[in-house]
């Protein structure tokens, strides 16, 4: 028991990104802590390899420095160098080595060129970034040589400082020291570089500013307000119109039902299935399980945006956002066995162990079969998007000591306090027969029109998330982004309550799975668009095409059924409300 707990304490520190924010302070002439990180083509950001794997100058001890979980699922690499960058201390061209590049390592160097490699850098926590050469054309002269391949030889930095604190630091690679490395022979080079220190006013807490104002461009604030604009007309617009036609029919429904007209009865479809509305959806422990699962994710991302806003993690800090989007999950594991659990035991006495089975890898199952297969990929093009085993063995320990039991300890409450209906009317033994159905009241126009709507008010938004999750853009506005959110879950409950009621009306009862459907189809929408992001890209190649598509699947499938829960959610309290109306006429 000991070593269990001894485990279970040790797999939570290791996973949780504490990241105190302690100002480094330096006096004239320290040595400040710089630490190269990680190499890869402009237009792929899932490719990216460790530093030293260009021939660079390197210490003759490379040491790695320990990093975080976060940082690890990040793909950081961060490692010593051999840059000598004092605090306050100016140098004009200091040498980091002379070294003979072999023809290897020119072949190497210029297909880094020829891909639009950058390499990256951290400079007292501050990332910064430089590209490794150029392509220069010369196509148009007369030795017929089309492409120079240029490497950059000298790094200057730009810092600024206020009193004893580093604030602001960037990197340019200068033009004017370049080495041709278009020939295949070897070359004798050095390596430079030049710091320059500026005073500044800005203050420590405001170091981050520039990340957030790149993300603030004029043309991206234009953006923003249009969406935001964009969302709310088709809010008001579907909420209103939805509401007057559903009250004016309930109330026309529930006056002709409280009247007894046999001629007006037969007006109101609804009235005639309370019998079968309420019946045990078909596939109950699967059905509980998409209703456990997104129950669980919906929680998990209100978590997170509770964080954001409470700034426990920026967006632009170094791995805090996989570290916290993980141990959301672990620890909302409860949720989806007590929902799961709750709600099968409803309807059937037994069965609820298969659904909090199904719970547990409906989404989890997908979601580590994709990671698996991406891992051993991204192993054996040896990209730094590799987990090493160790950090496997902890997401593997830390799941089976955190998230089972809380998984199943959620399931066992479920079960014994099992959700209770405020209107729970016995079922007809047979099935009502549901009359033959227009193609608009049938599922995929439904889901169609469903998935629509409320992809057309986020879509801008979601191109500028997709931007910052394979670009290179800071998404820095997380109050947009939460508003674009609950634009997205209101929109999907408006459509689920408009189309349940309409589907009801034609007595039309198998409404369960259906609404689910509906919710989710906007995912589908949404993965659609990331097809359409990827044409539009630059991104190329096996494993960049595969990270993308197969995350993105990932990520779509859980708003699928986050999505799907809300909607069913929505229409099931809908339901009930309307059938105790009529009870209680």
């Amino acid at each position: 028991m000991g070593i269990l707990k001894s485990a279970f304490v040790t797999a939570l520190l290791l996973l949780l990104p504490i990241t105190l924010d302690c100002a480094n302070t330096y006096n004239a002439g320290d040595r400040v802590p710089l630490f190269v990180n990680k190499i890869g083509p402009l237009h792929n950001p899932s490719e990216t390899y460790e530093y030293y794997k260009l021939a660079f100058c390197r210490p003759d001890q490379v040491i790695e420095k320990k990093e975080s979980f976060g940082e690890v699922l990040g793909g950081d690499r961060l490692a010593n160098a051999l840059y000598d960058l004092r605090f306050a201390l100016n140098k004009t061209r200091d040498a980091v080595c002379q070294k003979k590049l072999t023809k290897g390592d020119i072949a190497k160097f210029r297909d880094a060129i020829a891909n639009d490699f950058y390499y990256q850098m951290y400079y007292d926590d501050r990332p910064l970034w430089a590209y490794i050469g150029k392509i220069e054309d010369e196509s148009w002269k007369v030795d017929g040589k089309e492409k120079k391949f240029l490497l950059f030889t000298h790094v200057h930095f730009d810092a600024l400082y206020n009193g004893n604190q580093v604030i602001e630091i960037n990197a340019f690679s200068e033009p004017s020291h370049l080495v041709d490395v278009t020939e295949d022979v070897d070359v004798e080079v050095e390596f430079t570089y030049s710091i320059s220190w500026k005073r500044t006013s800005m203050p420590y807490k405001n170091r981050m500013g520039k990340y957030a104002r790149a993300s603030l461009l004029h043309i991206l604030q234009q953006s923003h307000w249009f969406s935001f604009v964009n969302s709310i007309i088709i809010v008001i617009l579907l909420i209103g119109l939805l509401t007057l036609l559903l009250l004016q029919h309930l109330k026309n429904d529930l006056r002709k039902w409280s009247i007894g007209d046999e001629d007006e009865e037969k007006e109101v479809g609804w009235k005639y299935i309370h019998g079968d509305v309420f019946r045990c959806p078909t596939n109950l422990p699967l059905f509980s399980a998409v209703l456990g699962c997104g129950a669980q994710l919906l929680t998990m991302i209100c978590i997170l945006f509770i964080l954001a806003f409470l700034g426990v993690f920026q967006p632009y800090s170094r791995g805090s956002l996989s570290s916290y989007v993980f141990i959301s999950y672990i620890l909302t594991s409860a949720i989806a066995g007590y929902r799961s659990a709750s709600f099968c035991s409803h309807y059937a006495e037994t069965g609820w162990e298969k659904s909090l089975l199904l719970a547990g890898i409906l989404f989890l199952g997908p979601l580590l079969f994709t990671s698996f297969m991406l891992n051993i990929l991204a192993a054996s093009f040896g990209v730094t998007a590799a987990l090493p085993l160790g950090t496997i063995c902890v997401i593997v320990l830390v799941y089976i000591l955190v998230s089972v039991p809380l998984f199943v300890l959620g399931g066992l409450f479920g079960h014994r306090y099992k959700s209770a209906s405020p209107s729970s009317p016995v079922t007809n033994k047979c099935p009502r027969e549901i009359p033959p159905l227009a193609w608009y009241r049938q599922t995929p126009a439904q889901m169609f029109f469903a998935g629509l709507l409320p992809f057309s008010a986020i879509a801008l938004e979601l191109h500028h998330l997709y931007a910052t999750i394979w670009g290179y853009k800071v998404y820095s506005s997380p109050g947009v982004l939460f508003f674009m959110f609950l634009v997205l879950i209101l929109i999907t409950i408006t459509l689920s309550v408009g189309l349940t009621y309409f589907q009801l009306a034609v007595e039309d009862h198998e409404w369960w799975w259906r609404s689910v459907m509906r919710g989710g189809s906007t995912a589908i929408f949404m993965f659609c668009y990331c097809i359409y992001f990827y044409l539009q890209s630059n991104m190329s190649g096996l494993l960049q095409t595969a990270f993308f598509f197969g995350y993105n699947a990932c990520i779509c499938y859980a708003f699928f059924l986050m999505l799907g829960a809300v909607s069913l959610q929505a229409s099931l309290l809908f339901i009930r409300r309307i059938y105790h109306a009529i009870k209680s006429e």
